[in-house]
């Protein structure tokens, strides 16, 4: 069989077979090393993309296929009725490199997230202070579950799934102004990103998450940080929120955290974990020694000052790379956090230019339709950063 019509039989299966809510490029990868992807074809792709943030060594690495391996030839599964050492030294490492004490493993953001919203209130129940309200911001993204559309504020995300979640105010991002009106003696918590990524790679201000931070120890109010995909090395620093002196209450974790295997996290202070004693949460693959096992070389590797400077020297050479684009009038901005960069186009259709990356050997992904976001291995080479912004030029101003 011809290797285009295995393709088209895939994708025929595919359409056919699945729920389509999405709507995935018409290529199938075979086989994928470092920030290279070849398809069925053998079409080489550049991956600016790198699974939306998820891929934070690569693809393949060598070193976490190393650690996979040799977990899975110990034990796969085995339930929180027992524990495990991969997960033990995973919390021990998060804890010791950021403000947390305690840890839950679960398998994606949304269940970070959830776990987080389930403390908060829990917390202030155990303290016989029951409140129930949650504040998040305007264009933010937490997950796709009930709770986390609630939280966000998308139409396309909230409608036909309504009635959501009660008791959650929105504010809007980096507004100083209305955070007085926003938070209650009802508030149980804020969530809040430091980088509002879905939206197009917007920061919070320094000022903005001061305040916060001020605002929420006054009234008793915990702050939860998103960091699903902020956190391990994005930014720049373990976690973003490193780069705002502040401490958080909670912190959620998950995407970069596996290198490409599914895993979450929700990260607190032994204060607040200790409300939740053995039944109050629980997840049937969280802290999965497999999982774990890998996660524990990705923040070992991530970890190194060396490796986070690299990272910001990378940022560097993609926004020197794509000023030409912004200097000719095709971007009208570039935002950039470590390696997540946000492009507003000025007069053409992100979705559009996705399909013609792909056709050029490149693969991206967007925030809306205006604005391309790369988000590639935090490891990704110089060359391939090159390699890859020229097929953007091509595209671009081709």
């Amino acid at each position: 069989m011809k290797k285009d019509s295995n393709k088209s039989e895939l994708r025929n299966i595919y359409d056919s077979v699945m729920l389509p809510n999405y709507s995935p490029a018409d290529f199938i990868p075979d086989r994928a090393l470092g920030s290279r992807l070849w398809d069925k074809d053998n079409k080489e792709y550049i991956d600016f993309g790198g699974g939306i943030a998820v891929n934070s060594l690569g693809h393949s690495n060598p070193t976490l296929v190393s650690a996979l391996n040799e977990q899975s030839k110990k034990f796969w599964h085995i339930s929180n009725y027992l524990t495990n050492q991969p997960a033990i030294e995973l919390a021990k490492k998060m804890t010791d490199l950021t403000f947390a004490e305690n840890v839950f493993f679960s398998n994606s953001g949304s269940e970070a997230n959830e776990a987080a919203i389930k403390i908060a209130r829990k917390y202030h129940s155990s303290r016989n202070n029951p409140r129930n309200e949650i504040v998040s911001f305007k264009n933010s993204f937490h997950g796709r579950s009930i709770l986390n559309i609630s939280l966000g504020n998308s139409e396309m995300h909230r409608s036909g799934f309504e009635p959501l979640m009660p008791g959650i105010k929105q504010g809007e991002f980096n507004d100083i102004s209305k955070l007085k009106e926003l938070i209650s003696d009802q508030t149980a918590a804020v969530i809040v990103e430091p980088v509002q990524g879905e939206a197009g790679v917007y920061e919070a201000s320094k000022d903005f998450m001061a305040e916060l931070r001020e605002m929420t120890q006054k009234k008793g109010v915990l702050l939860i940080i998103d960091e699903v995909q902020s956190g391990v090395g994005r930014m720049g620093v373990i976690y973003g929120y490193m780069n705002y002196d502040i401490e958080p209450d909670i912190v959620t974790s998950a995407k970069g955290l596996g290198g490409g295997i599914p895993i979450g996290a929700t990260l607190t202070t032994k204060n607040i974990g200790e409300c939740m004693q053995p039944g109050t949460h629980g997840s049937t693959f969280g802290g999965n020694p497999i999982a774990c096992a890998v996660a524990n070389e990705v923040i070992r590797i991530v970890s190194d000052s060396n490796f986070l400077k690299n990272v910001l020297e990378k940022e560097k050479l993609f926004i020197e790379l794509l000023s030409e684009l912004k200097t000719k009038g095709i971007f009208s901005d570039i935002r950039s956090s470590g390696l997540w960069i946000g492009c507003d186009l000025v007069d053409k259709n992100a979705n559009d230019v996705l399909d013609q990356a792909y056709s050029e050997g490149l693969i991206m992904v967007s925030a809306g339709s205006s604005c391309l976001r790369l988000a590639p291995a935090l490891n990704i080479p110089n060359e391939d950063i090159e390699k890859g912004v020229a097929l953007m030029k091509k595209i671009l101003m081709g």
